[in-house]
């Protein structure tokens, strides 16, 4: 350690660059500066890999089935059934947001991850729980073959099946918003063979991700419907505090990044500063802005949202309301922030269009493990002898997923870097081409279910196999592959390096959003049309899937919009452009 520490700059957020061996702004589990072949790399990286698997086995395993227990236990209608499952998504990537405050507030990335982690595996348990208790459910719809409408389940039964989930969701949102940024803590990125590999960890995060997916709708969902589901949620309690055991093993190998404090404070900052001198005359120079860090740390000044630039403007005495630890004036952050501080804000304002035009593919996604579930349970699943459980369809949206990763990885990005020297598609070409998938997948669906209505309505039923959802899910899901991967990576390449679990909040709220708009365009066309009845047998799915199709394709093109505009470079200062007009005019005199 570099000289003496005072109480507040003690452990783990001190440290210098120390030599060759030592990893700049990054601790050991000490305090002292991090060794670069003792700590990090992907011997870190795998243990928190590892939590994550664990964390999707529990929340999908959970979710991928949830519609079929509120309609066949629950004894719920089929709209407000996929409702409660979106609003429990939908909370559960909310809720990123309160994990990533606390994390860099207070708590840090890795007591953030054991904290939460620890409570959605109660939630879990609780929930396995209430599931085994007869008390906490309707009595069996003996009567629905005679007509008679289900006895559907009390608000006392329903108040503790939210109880459980929403302490589940609350797990995951604290537990997921820290996962991908510790992870990408474990590399440094001023070392070039680092900064490949963490090119590499976004791929592998969500191969585990995708993994522990496929467990769930495949395994968890068998043992759901077949042994018991109090039996299921247990594994998937009991797999998280493996994990947690796991994850904590790690403590000595880990990095740990300085926090600068809460990102949310820092924009709310820039937003009150700006607003307090709207009126004040902004100089014509950056160089007259506010500035209070070194040279190797500052974000050089651009041109584009001049009007958050006022919260750099010098007021004089009337910034100085704060007294710093040696007793001189200091500006008060909340009248005067420094030019890197306002930029930080104006690069996540340079992200907001392309995550406004992500929302809507998670509303397609949200159809997939709701109304998709709830299709299959109604047609034919044998495969000689074993009939497949509804749920775990998805299987083939997972497996699409995951062939589309494999093949993207091992097969285009060798032909592309040979062929063009380019090492793939970028972030934003992978949102595309993920957008442009769904709007296919939805109008897939909208035919596929078309079909089932017309064999569901014949004089004499015909049953028709389950296997005619399949395309629906593997576009669907293969274009959750192109756009999983370049959100995370566009979100945290393109933000601050001191906003990056903020980054992946903001990533995840796009999942949360596109969740409760699927709730709220679910009860509108309720409301609205006919096409959304009480059962999937008298509804008119494939109008709504058509209608989300349209939007998709309405959508795709507001974000071409907004790509290109992201892709285009922020004009530099006037006093840049000033100096490069002058260098041109040399130029041409020269010639």
């Amino acid at each position: 350690m570099e000289g003496k520490k005072t109480t507040t700059e003690r452990s783990p957020w001190s440290g210098g660059d120390g030599g060759g061996n030592v990893v700049r702004d990054a601790v050991d589990y000490r305090g002292c500066p991090a060794d670069r072949a003792a700590t990090g790399g992907w011997v870190a990286a795998a243990l928190v890999l590892g939590i994550e698997l664990c964390e999707r086995l529990s929340t999908m395993g959970i979710a991928v089935n949830l519609v079929t227990y509120l309609t066949g236990t629950m004894h719920l209608p089929s709209a407000a059934a996929a409702n409660v499952v979106t609003d429990f998504m939908g909370t559960s990537f909310l809720l990123c947001l309160l994990g990533g405050f606390l994390a860099d507030s207070f708590l840090g990335r890795y007591l953030t991850i054991a904290v939460f982690a620890l409570v959605q595996a109660v939630g879990t348990g609780l929930l396995a729980v209430s599931t085994l208790m007869h008390q906490l459910r309707p009595p069996p719809c003996a009567a629905a073959a005679a007509g008679v409408a289900c006895e559907q389940a009390t608000p006392v039964q329903m108040g503790v099946l939210y109880v459980c989930l929403y302490l589940i969701a609350l797990g995951t949102g604290g537990l997921k918003s820290s996962v991908s940024g510790f992870g990408t803590d474990q590399f440094d990125d001023r070392d070039d063979r680092e900064r490949a590999a963490m090119g590499l960890f976004f791929n592998r995060f969500f191969l585990f991700i995708s993994s522990g997916t496929l467990l769930a709708v495949t395994v968890l969902v068998y043992v759901q419907d077949h042994v018991g589901r109090s039996w299921a949620y247990g594994i998937c309690a009991g797999a998280m505090l493996v994990a947690i055991a796991v994850f904590l093993s790690g403590t000595r190998r880990y990095r740990y990044k300085r926090s600068s404090g809460s990102p949310i404070v820092h924009i709310l900052q820039v937003l009150v500063a700006a607003a307090r001198k709207r009126g004040l005359k902004q100089p014509l120079t950056a160089a007259a802005l506010y500035e209070d860090r070194p040279d190797h740390a500052r974000i050089p000044h651009t041109a584009q949202f001049p009007c958050l630039d006022r919260a750099a403007v010098m007021a004089g005495d009337d910034d100085n309301e704060v007294v710093g630890p040696d007793g001189r004036a200091a500006p008060n952050p909340w009248k005067l922030c420094s030019v890197s501080r306002v930029e930080e804000v104006k690069m996540l304002a340079r992200l907001m269009p392309v995550w406004a035009t992500t929302i809507l593919f998670w509303t397609i996604y949200a159809q997939m493990i709701t109304f998709s579930v709830e299709q299959a349970t109604t047609m034919d699943r044998r495969i000689g002898g074993f009939e497949i459980p509804a749920a775990s369809l998805t299987v083939f949206f997972v497996g699409a997923i995951m062939v589309t990763l494999a093949v993207y990885d091992r097969v285009f990005i060798p032909v592309c870097r040979t062929l063009t020297g380019k090492q793939g598609f970028t972030n934003l070409e992978k949102i595309g081409i993920g957008l442009a998938l769904s709007v296919v997948g939805m109008a897939a669906a909208a035919l596929c279910e078309k079909k089932r209505l017309s064999a569901a309505a014949a004089a004499t039923p015909v049953p028709i196999s389950v296997f005619l959802l399949t395309p629906q899910f593997l576009l669907v899901g293969a274009g959750e592959a192109f756009i999983y991967t370049g959100q995370l990576d566009f979100f945290i390449t393109r933000s601050p390096k001191g906003m990056k679990t903020m980054s992946t909040g903001l990533f995840l709220t796009t999942l949360s959003l596109g969740f409760f708009l699927s709730s709220a365009l679910v009860s509108l066309v309720k409301g609205a049309t006919a096409w959304l009845a009480d059962t999937i047998d008298r509804s008119r799915l494939d109008y709504f899937y058509w209608l989300l199709a349209v939007l998709s394709a309405l959508n795709l093109a507001a974000y071409l919009v907004c790509a290109m505009w992201a892709t285009a470079k922020p004009p530099p200062p006037p006093q840049q452009q000033h100096q490069l007009a002058m260098a041109v005019a040399d130029a041409d005199d020269k010639c």
